[in-house]
């Protein structure tokens, strides 16, 4: 039995004034939401949408380019639309710096993929020293040069964030801080060992939509939006020791967060 003749979606109402292919969008997307059409699945065919609403291929399409807008479907040239996968990850923004995880030698990254089930990766990864905008080297205490690491992480394959870490080149040059792998426990395990025993983390969020690069470097499809995160980590003597600017794919994340309530 097929998605159209299980009654999957319904049928159009003439007496609306809502143009009829958002009419056609509202169906397929509460489909989709309601789990009739799961994450990967392929949605019906134009012909077969043609077919069961009784409208031109332009309004089928026209539906479907409103979807695609929203984030929710993406097309395969010659395979057709299929559901976008839902947020794979759970940040947990007040567990994912605790210093256990670098005495076992693991990222934040890491430890997020490892609880989604995924397989972690990094590449694109340059590092070198440069002079910071102005405001990296606000936040930082204004030093004039700072060592940059460039990086993109990737789960299963698939890019999901793209981040630079900015720290001040008093503190990381000719350090393993330095070097493309920094070792177990990245970067800030490698500042503690040097000294810089971490107090706490400021972080700033905010949502936008992407740039063009960016949208090349995540392969983000069309409608979806990103997630810019800019952390400051301090040390116990309240120096700045790194500014870390994420973009992050917006479906490819849920920010979960623990508050105190006194």
């Amino acid at each position: 039995m097929t998605a159209l003749s299980s009654g999957a979606l319904g049928s159009l109402d003439p007496t609306s004034d809502r143009a009829v292919f958002r009419q056609i969008a509202d169906q397929l997307r509460e489909a989709i939401d309601r789990g009739k059409f799961a994450e990967g699945a392929k949605l019906p065919s134009e012909s077969d949408l043609v077919e069961h609403y009784g409208v031109s291929r332009m309004t089928v399409r026209n539906s479907i380019s409103l979807l695609q807008g929203e984030g929710l479907v993406s097309s395969e040239h010659g395979k057709g639309v299929f559901v976008r996968p839902r947020p794979p990850v759970r940040r947990l923004a007040s567990d994912r710096f605790a210093r256990r995880h670098r005495d076992q030698g693991k990222s934040a990254f890491t430890v997020e993929a490892e609880a989604a089930g995924s397989r972690p990766e990094v590449d694109s990864l340059v590092v070198k020293e440069e002079r910071p905008t102005a405001d990296i080297s606000a936040r930082l205490g204004a030093p004039r040069k700072v060592l940059a690491r460039r990086r993109r992480y990737l789960l299963d394959g698939r890019p999901v964030e793209f981040a630079v870490s900015y720290l001040p080149l008093d503190l990381a040059r000719d350090t393993p801080i330095a070097q493309p792998n920094p070792g177990p426990g990245g970067i800030y395990a490698r500042l503690e060992e040097l000294g810089h025993h971490l107090d706490h983390f400021d972080e700033e969020i905010r949502a936008r939509m992407p740039s063009p690069q960016e949208v090349k470097t995540l392969r983000l499809s069309a409608g979806v939006p990103v997630i810019q995160l800019i952390r400051t980590a301090f040390d116990t003597k309240g120096r700045a020791v790194e500014v870390c600017d994420t973009v992050m794919a917006a479906d490819a994340y849920v920010l979960n967060y623990r508050l105190p309530a006194t």
